[in-house]
C-alpha cells in the first residue's frame, strides 16, 4: 500500500441506490394481475439486477426486468429465465406490494413495510445467511398500483440500510491506483477480472481481496474470512460491486456490508474495496479504497434488537413515490390503432398528404346487409381508419357462410346459428379493438311483399327505425342479397342525402356504384316551392361539372317498380350464387368509390371524373371518379358508366321524396302492399302504356306489308 498520510476522521456518506423500471417489467405485472393474480393483494417475490459502475459519469442502477417476476407457467416459454453468473446481471432478492387500489396504495405503512425487510437483513447477519448469499444485504422493496384503465403505474422503491449510531467515520479515501503499489495493483486487477469472469463468481457481489506480502492478490469468498488470518496475509480487504461513479463516496451496499463486517467479526477498522469498471475490466483509477472506523452500537449483539433502517427512494429530491403512465405503449387497443395506422400515415408522406384520418375515423358508416358483401366491406372501411361501424341483418349464420362471409366461423353456426349483424360485431372487435360497431336484428320492409293488418305496427316501427339510423349515420352502403330491399334504404338515403353505396352480385356480374344527392333537401318537413327551387339552384351549382344533371340511384333504370324477386324461385335462383372470388373484387371497389367521395370537395354532389389527368390533382390524387362500375369475371373486364336520375324514379324522384315527407306511413304501406301504386304515382304506368300505344300503332301501319315488321323498335 502506498503511504500517505492520514486525516482527520469525517462521516462516511454513502451515495444512495437508484432504480430503474423496464417497460417489459411494467407488461408482465399487468398480465400477470389481469390471469393470474387477480385481487390478490399478497407480497411477490421479485428479482433486481445490478452491476459494478462502468462509466465514469454515470452511476449504474438497480433494474427490474420481465424476469424479474416469478414465471407463470403458462409463460414458461416466452419469459427469459434468470440467467446465473451473468457479469452484467447480478441477482438481488426483492419484495413487490402491489396494491388494488390506489387508496391502499398510499394507505402502506411505508415505516413498517422497511423495519420488516431491515429485520430481514439483520437475522441474515446474525444467522450467517449473509455470509453464504451475500446478496441478501441488498434486499430491496417496491410497493405499486397498476391502473390497468388508464395504463398508469404508481411505485415507490426502498432499499433498506441499516443506521449506525454513532455513524461510521472515514479515516481515508482515494483511488485505488493511489492506495496500492503499482506491483499490488496489477496483481489485484488480474484477479478482480478473473472473479469477474468466472460464471461461479460474477454475480456475488461481496467478496475478500486477500493482498500477500509479496504483492500477490486473490480474490476470497466471505465465508473464507477466518482462512485468510494468520498465514502471512499482508493486507485483506472487504471489497463489494459499487454502482456508484462519484470520486469521493461509496455506493449504498457498503452500508449493509459494514453492518455485516462488525457484527459477524466484530471489527472496529474496515479496509474496503469499491469495485468499479472501464469497458469491462477493473478501473483502479475510478475504484475507491478507504477505511473506516466502526462504533459498535449498543444491543447489536442482541439479535432481537433491530436497528433502524432507512432507504426510501428519493424523487427529485423529494420524499414522493414515481408516476409512469405506458397507455401509447402497453393499452392493446392504441397498440392496434398505433400499428393500423401506421399504413395510412405512410401514405401522407408522399402519395397522398391530403389524406384525412380524422374524417374517416369519425365517419359513421351503416352496412345493410352482413353476408358475403357486408363482412367484406366492414373489413376493408376498417383497413382505411374507418372506425364507426353499424351493421344491420335479421338472418342467422348458416353452414354454408363461413367460407365465403369472412367474419364468421363454424362456432357461429352452432345452436341454430347466431345472429349475423351480432356475431360480425363480436368478430370485427376481436380483430381491431378500438373499432366502435354495433349490430342491429331487424328485416328492412320490401315492396312487394304484403303485411297483413296485424303486421302492419311492426313493419312501420321498423320503418321508423331504419329511418332514424340512416339519419344518424353519414354514409350507407346497400349490400343486401334482394332489389326489393334496397328499396327503401335508397329512398331514406335520398331523403337525408347521405353517402350511397351499392354493390350488387351476379353468378360472374357486379355492379358497385355511388347514389347522386337527393331531389330535395334533407328535412323532414315538406318546403315551400321557393325552397325547394333554391335548393334546386344550389344541386345545380355543385353538380356543374356533371353536366347539370343529377345521377341516378340503383333504380333510376328501371321501368317497373320492386317486387318480390324470390318468389316461386328455385333454391338456386333464390340463393345468392356467385363465383367466389366475386364479392372480395366489388366490395373492396366500394370502399375505395366511398373513400374517394368522402375526400372530394363536392362529396356527395361530385360528378363523375372520367379522366385521372383531369382530376384536379391534389384535389382527387386517387385518379377517376365513375358514377358505376360494372365487372366481368366471365370476359375479366371492368367498365365505368354514367347513368342519369330518372324523373320517374321509384326511391329517388322528386315526386316520391315529396309523398314520403307530406304522408309518411301512408305513403309507406300502400308501397309495401301494392307494388303498382309506385307506378301509379310516379308515372311509369302512363309511360308503359304509352309505350304499349306507341308499338300497336307501329303495327297497324305495317300490316300491309309483312316484310317490314323489323322496322320499329319495341320499347
Amino acid at each position: 500500500m502506498a503511504k500517505q498520510e492520514r486525516s482527520g476522521g469525517s462521516i462516511l456518506q454513502f451515495s444512495p441506490f437508484q432504480s430503474f423500471v423496464d417497460e417489459g417489467f411494467w407488461h408482465r405485472l399487468s398480465s400477470l394481475k389481469l390471469n393470474k393474480f387477480g385481487i390478490d393483494d399478497s407480497p411477490i417475490a421479485i428479482t433486481g439486477f445490478y452491476a459494478p459502475c462502468s462509466h465514469s459519469q454515470v452511476s449504474n442502477h438497480l433494474t427490474l426486468l420481465s424476469e424479474s417476476l416469478p414465471c407463470d407457467e403458462s409463460e414458461q416459454s416466452s419469459v427469459p429465465a434468470i440467467s446465473l453468473g451473468n457479469r452484467n446481471r447480478c441477482s438481488v432478492p426483492g419484495i413487490l406490494y402491489n396494491t388494488n387500489t390506489l387508496e391502499a396504495y398510499h394507505a402502506l405503512d411505508k415505516k413498517s413495510l422497511l423495519k420488516e425487510e431491515a429485520k430481514k437483513i439483520w437475522e441474515d447477519i446474525h444467522t450467517g445467511k449473509a455470509v453464504e448469499d451475500s446478496a441478501v444485504l441488498l434486499r430491496f422493496l417496491l410497493i405499486s398500483f397498476a391502473d390497468l384503465k388508464k395504463w398508469s403505474f404508481h411505485y415507490w422503491f426502498a432499499f433498506p440500510a441499516l443506521v449506525f449510531d454513532p455513524p461510521v467515520t472515514v479515516v481515508e479515501l482515494k483511488p485505488a491506483s493511489q492506495w496500492f503499489t503499482s506491483e499490488e495493483a496489477d496483481s489485484v486487477s488480474v484477479a478482480c477480472n478473473g472473479w469477474r469472469n468466472s460464471s461461479l463468481t460474477a454475480g456475488v457481489p461481496f467478496f475478500l481481496v486477500c493482498i500477500a506480502s509479496n504483492s500477490h492478490a486473490t480474490i476470497r469468498h466471505l465465508k473464507d474470512w477466518e482462512a485468510c488470518q494468520g498465514d502471512g496475509r499482508k493486507q485483506v480487504l472487504f471489497g463489494f460491486y459499487d454502482p456508484c461513479h462519484l470520486p469521493n463516496n461509496p455506493g449504498w451496499p457498503l452500508r449493509n456490508f459494514l453492518a455485516l463486517i462488525c457484527s459477524r467479526w466484530n471489527l472496529k477498522t474496515v479496509h474496503f474495496l469499491c469495485y468499479r469498471e472501464n469497458r469491462g475490466f477493473a478501473d483502479l483509477g475510478v475504484s475507491l479504497v478507504g477505511e473506516a472506523v466502526i462504533t459498535i452500537p449498543q444491543g447489536w449483539r442482541d439479535l432481537q434488537c433491530v436497528p433502524n433502517a432507512v432507504g426510501w427512494e428519493l424523487n427529485k429530491g423529494r420524499h414522493i413515490s414515481r408516476v409512469i403512465n405506458l397507455a401509447k405503449s402497453m393499452d392493446p387497443a392504441m397498440l392496434a390503432i398505433s400499428a393500423a395506422d401506421l399504413n395510412l400515415k405512410l401514405m401522407r408522406w408522399r402519395a397522398w398528404p391530403s389524406l384525412n384520418l380524422d374524417e374517416l375515423s369519425s365517419t359513421k358508416c351503416l352496412l345493410l346487409g352482413a353476408g358475403t358483401l357486408g363482412c367484406q366491406v366492414a373489413r376493408m372501411l376498417m383497413a382505411w381508419g374507418v372506425r364507426k361501424i353499424t351493421l344491420l341483418d335479421n338472418g342467422r349464420v348458416a353452414m354454408s357462410n363461413p367460407l365465403r362471409q369472412s367474419l364468421y366461423t363454424l362456432d357461429n353456426c352452432l345452436n341454430g346459428g347466431d345472429f349475423k349483424a351480432m356475431a360480425a360485431v363480436k368478430s370485427l372487435k376481436q380483430i381491431f379493438p378500438a373499432v366502435e360497431a354495433e349490430g342491429v336484428v331487424m328485416a328492412i320492409p320490401m315492396p312487394g311483399h304484403p303485411v297483413s293488418s296485424q303486421e302492419e305496427e311492426s313493419v312501420l316501427e321498423d320503418c321508423r327505425r331504419l329511418h332514424e339510423l340512416v339519419e344518424s349515420h353519414d354514409a350507407v352502403f346497400l349490400l343486401t342479397d334482394t332489389r326489393e330491399s334496397r328499396w327503401l334504404p335508397a329512398l331514406l338515403c335520398a331523403n337525408a342525402n347521405k353517402i350511397t353505396i351499392t354493390a350488387a352480385l351476379g353468378f360472374d356480374s357486379f355492379l358497385v356504384m355511388r347514389h347522386g344527392s337527393g331531389p330535395l333537401n334533407s328535412s323532414n318537413d315538406v318546403k315551400a316551392e321557393s325552397e325547394i327551387a333554391l335548393s334546386g339552384d344550389m344541386d345545380s351549382l355543385a353538380l356543374a361539372d356533371s353536366g347539370g344533371e343529377r345521377l341516378g340511384c340503383y333504380f333510376c333504370n328501371d321501368v317497373v317498380a320492386p317486387t318480390d324477386s324470390t318468389a316461386n324461385r328455385t333454391l338456386d335462383q333464390q340463393c345468392t350464387v356467385t363465383r367466389p372470388g366475386l364479392a372480395p373484387i366489388a366490395s373492396s371497389l366500394a370502399a375505395e368509390l366511398f373513400v374517394d367521395i368522402l375526400h372530394h370537395p363536392n362529396g356527395i354532389f361530385a360528378g363523375v371524373i372520367a379522366d385521372s389527368t383531369n382530376s384536379g390533382g391534389g384535389d382527387q390524387p386517387l385518379g377517376i371518379l365513375p358514377h358505376q362500375i360494372r365487372g366481368s369475371l366471365h370476359q375479366f373486364s371492368q367498365m365505368t358508366l354514367v347513368g342519369h336520375a330518372s324523373e320517374s324514379c321509384t326511391a329517388c324522384s322528386s315526386t316520391v321524396i315529396t309523398e314520403y315527407r307530406k304522408k309518411g306511413k301512408e305513403f309507406l304501406l300502400p308501397a309495401i302492399n301494392h307494388p303498382t301504386y309506385l307506378e301509379d304515382l310516379t308515372g311509369l304506368t302512363e309511360l308503359m302504356k304509352s309505350a304499349s300505344s306507341f308499338k300497336l300503332d307501329c303495327n297497324n301501319e305495317t300490316d300491309d306489308d309483312d316484310d317490314d315488321d323489323d322496322d320499329y323498335v319495341e320499347l
